[in-house]
């Protein structure tokens, strides 16, 4: 008993530091000032159990909606995705999942998600699932996933009261095309 208590509450400690609405105004400003071109981002985390119908009695996990907003140049575009969080032996599991058939993969969020059945969601065959391990408070972790033969996407990140710290990078054929060499400064807003 005691055990799952525990389990329960690291997993509740690791949602409360995530949810929420977050954005680097505070870094972006300092990048801006400093001459540098890096983007503004909003996250928008919402955990979405309750719109997944019949999930198993047991269910541990919490399935969050991520939306997040990355605006470089004045351009400004959407990237959201669903996420599985779970509590392993050695840590929180992040497990991505395929955003439900029928939603617009450009305009998907909290609000807009309608109701799906549990058994229609589709864990994603290309991200490898990322492990946050707890130090003080500060939970850290990510994964290297190969998307394609030549693609390769890599996630690496921090959670902590102060805020959440995201470093993403995609390289084809060893050359980065997507990603920053500082990572992005999130501070709850």
């Amino acid at each position: 008993m005691l055990n799952n208590k525990k389990k329960r509450s690291n997993l509740e400690m690791f949602m409360k530091l995530i949810t929420g609405y977050f954005n680097n105004k505070e870094q972006f400003e300092e990048m801006q000032k400093a001459g540098k071109i890096y983007p503004y981002a909003e996250h928008v985390n919402t955990v979405c159990n309750d719109k997944i119908k019949n999930l198993p009695v047991d269910f541990q996990g919490k399935f969050l909606v991520e939306e997040s907003y990355y605006e470089t140049n004045g351009k400004k575009h959407a990237s959201p995705h669903i996420f599985l969080f779970t509590e392993e032996k050695e840590g929180i599991l992040l497990s991505s999942y395929e955003i439900p058939a029928g939603a617009d993969k450009n305009t998907f969020t909290y609000d807009s998600m309608l109701p799906v059945e549990y058994s229609e969601l589709k864990k994603s065959e290309k991200f490898t699932p990322a492990l946050y391990v707890e130090n003080d408070g500060i939970w850290e972790g990510g994964s290297t996933s190969q998307f394609t033969p030549v693609m390769k996407f890599k996630l690496w990140e921090r959670f902590s009261e102060t805020g959440l710290e995201v470093a993403e990078s995609m390289e084809v054929n060893g050359k980065r095309t997507f990603g920053y060499d500082v990572p992005i400064l999130y501070k709850r807003a």
